[in-house]
């Protein structure tokens, strides 16, 4: 085998197609929390009802992440996402085209851009990329490719944020739709991996039902999936609501579109730099080490006095943190179950993760509305950090012999 990083031509037109893919739909995605207060002014908006609306969009994209991801193994991942971008498309446009109000603002920016993500965001063009790289280098690849999403989370604050300010919401989602044609085309570039006469014969012989039962009789994979829910109830939490927490402690709409910014790039180097780590130590390890910083950073970020430099600070800090679970916890899946149903059980294990985004955007709305305070959703968040580093110490990485099950 060759020691190069890319193995082959495809491999690289692939991780290209899925950082450009993941860079827009990440990117886009990371901006709908500026949008709060002018959807509080335009559309009489609660803020109990932008937070239901980005929680479905977070539920569907879970439930469609899977389906996508099926289809994803069984008939290209380019298809798939080509489907996604359509659909993303659909919901902006019936954004800022459409009544805009009550149960089509929750169908708009609720269910269908949460379908859309389902297939354009994460999980797909992730798992598309891992299976062209082996297991020693798989790591690294999918950091590059969720690295990719950072510049999306550094830029797409920063646009949104001036031309908000310059041409007002509307024009802003129609600019999105440019964006979004962009990433259509850049998803019939994300190929397919050719099959090679070295894989595992056991992994071809194993059917899609096989795979289910294999992986949710195994303990790993089961307290991966409950770990995953924590990351997506966190960084929900702050995307949906750092905007109005901010406001709320007396500091401008660019404090936390600077934090967003901070995260986006600082999240570069977090996940590059975790996916190099994964090729060298647990990964299993690295994601408690990654839960606990996560609850000492939010920590001393809601208990410190508000100030541009504490803003500073948990941009820095938790942007480091911020999509570094990806790549450890996608290399899990395909460390242990091997490749052939990867963007499947990624996909699976990405709905948990949903399912606690859906929570924490949720709930951030419900307990202001409530209480006029977001605290006890920053609470949650510690607790649940906690828990997710216990979770993960029992996880049993080796891969799965298939040969001795059979025997």
């Amino acid at each position: 085998m060759s020691e190069k990083f890319i193995p082959n031509k495809l491999a690289l037109i692939t991780l290209l197609a899925a950082c450009s893919v993941i860079l827009i739909s990440m990117g886009l995605r990371q901006t709908f929390g500026l949008f709060f207060s002018a959807f509080e002014e335009g559309l009489n908006c609660t803020r109990t009802e932008f937070g239901l609306a980005i929680g479905l969009q977070m539920i569907f994209w879970g439930i469609f992440a899977p389906i996508f991801g099926f289809l994803a193994d069984k008939f290209g991942g380019n298809k798939a996402v080509f489907i996604g971008f359509i659909i993303f498309g659909l919901g902006i446009y019936m954004l800022y085209a459409g009544p805009n109000t009550g149960i089509y603002f929750q169908i708009s920016l609720g269910v269908l851009v949460g379908i859309a993500l389902g297939a354009t965001a994460m999980s797909v063009p992730v798992s598309e990329v891992g299976k062209h790289f082996p297991n020693q280098k798989r790591t690294i690849a999918t950091g590059i490719v969720t690295a990719a999403a950072s510049v999306g989370y550094f830029l797409a604050p920063l646009f949104t944020q001036y031309s908000l300010g310059n041409v007002g919401w509307e024009q802003t989602l129609k600019y999105f739709m440019y964006f979004i044609l962009f990433g259509l085309i850049a998803s019939v570039f994300l190929l397919p991996k050719k099959q090679e006469s070295i894989l595992e014969n056991e992994e071809k012989k194993q059917n899609f039902s096989e795979a289910m039962r294999e992986a949710f009789s195994h303990k790993g994979y089961n307290l991966l999936v409950l770990g995953f829910f924590v990351c997506g109830f966190q960084i929900t939490l702050v995307g949906t609501h750092i905007p109005g927490y901010m406001q709320d402690r007396g500091l401008g709409g660019w404090t936390a579109t600077i934090i967003l910014s901070l995260i986006g790039l600082f999240n570069i180097i977090g996940t590059l730099g975790i996916g190099y780590l994964g090729t060298k130590y647990s990964k299993k390890m690295l994601l408690s080490i990654l839960y606990f910083l996560r609850a000492v950073i939010i920590a001393v970020f809601i208990f410190s006095p508000p100030s541009i430099y504490m803003s500073v600070f948990f941009g820095i800090t938790f942007g480091l943190l911020w999509l570094s679970t990806v790549p450890p916890t996608n290399g899990i899946v395909a460390q242990i179950f091997g490749t052939k149903y990867l963007s499947t059980l990624f996909g699976i294990v990405f709905l948990s993760h949903q399912v606690g985004a859906f929570a924490g955007s949720f709930l951030g709305g419900y307990f202001y509305d409530l209480y006029g305070s977001y605290n006890y959703a920053w609470y949650i968040a510690i607790a649940l950090s906690i828990f997710a580093t216990l979770v993960h110490l029992p996880i049993d990485e080796k891969p799965i012999d298939r040969k001795l099950q059979r025997a």
